[in-house]
């Protein structure tokens, strides 16, 4: 028989992990070039899209830089890519997490797939409905109230449109992600409880990163609901967590080292 080395035990944990890592990147391929063509696709209506987003704000959007409408239509082709290619980055998600589970947890790939689209498209429609034309108005009145005329260009209000909705859309995946990986094995409700403070200030600083003004009024705008979220989430995991396995009665070990009473060690013989 072969002797067991070093070098079987490194091979045998870097070949799965090198499996994994070629899924990923395959899976990732597969996304990209569905975003890419989908984009090409709503670049065509971006300026329909642009109208769209304007109608918070009455006025006609402007644009200083010679490049800066080409910019924003980039951005909001690519807000529209990723909203029609988000069916597929939830799939191929469910195909990567698929085989570590179980038969019976299988079963729920269209129950979750529909789910996971519900909540993105609610992140948002929430955020479209109610989020941008508070921060929007309350910006623009604030402005007014001070006799200061509002002209907003074109490229930052694509971009503060733009990062708002897919932070929101994206953060009302939260629940969903943390009651998978629960049920996966891969976290715990009592960690993620353990973690709620750094929770908190990773939120206060994503929105503090994405909100364009950085004001504490958009920052808690962005942070309270994905605090929320989060919460949402532990509960997830909590109720659809894994639960542990049994350990059989004829596994248990005696753990204080001694042998058992029963056991009778053979005298030499020949005496």
């Amino acid at each position: 028989m072969a002797a067991f080395s070093p070098t079987t035990a490194m091979n045998m944990v870097v070949h799965p992990l090198q499996r994994h890592i070629k899924e990923i990147k395959r899976r990732l391929l597969v996304v990209g070039a569905t975003i890419m063509v989908f984009f090409v696709v709503a670049f065509s209506y971006s300026g329909l899209l642009i109208d769209w987003f304007k109608r918070p704000f009455e006025d006609d959007l402007i644009f200083y830089a010679p490049a800066e409408a080409l910019l924003a239509s980039i951005k909001i082709s690519f807000l529209a890519a990723i909203v029609v290619s988000f069916p597929m980055i939830l799939y191929q998600f469910w195909k990567f997490i698929e085989p570590s589970l179980l038969k019976k947890e299988q079963r729920w790939a269209v129950p979750i797939f529909f789910l996971g689209l519900g909540f993105f498209l609610l992140g948002l429609t929430f955020c479209n409905l109610i989020i941008l034309p508070l921060v929007i108005n309350f910006f623009v009145t604030f402005g007014m109230d001070r006799d200061i005329t509002p002209e907003l260009a074109v490229g930052m209000y694509v971009d503060f449109n733009v990062k708002f909705l897919l932070a929101f859309g994206f953060a009302f995946e939260i629940p969903l992600v943390f009651s998978l990986l629960a049920r996966v094995g891969l976290v715990k409700a009592d960690v993620l409880a353990q973690y709620r403070k750094y929770a908190a200030m990773v939120a206060l600083i994503v929105s503090a990163v994405i909100t364009p003004d950085a004001t504490m009024f958009t920052m808690l705008l962005m942070a309270v609901p994905l605090i929320v979220l989060y919460e949402i989430g532990i509960w997830g995991a909590k109720f659809f967590g894994r639960l542990p396995q049994p350990v059989a009665d004829n596994q248990s070990e005696d753990v204080s080292g001694e042998e058992p009473d029963s056991v009778v060690t053979d005298e030499p013989k020949g005496l």
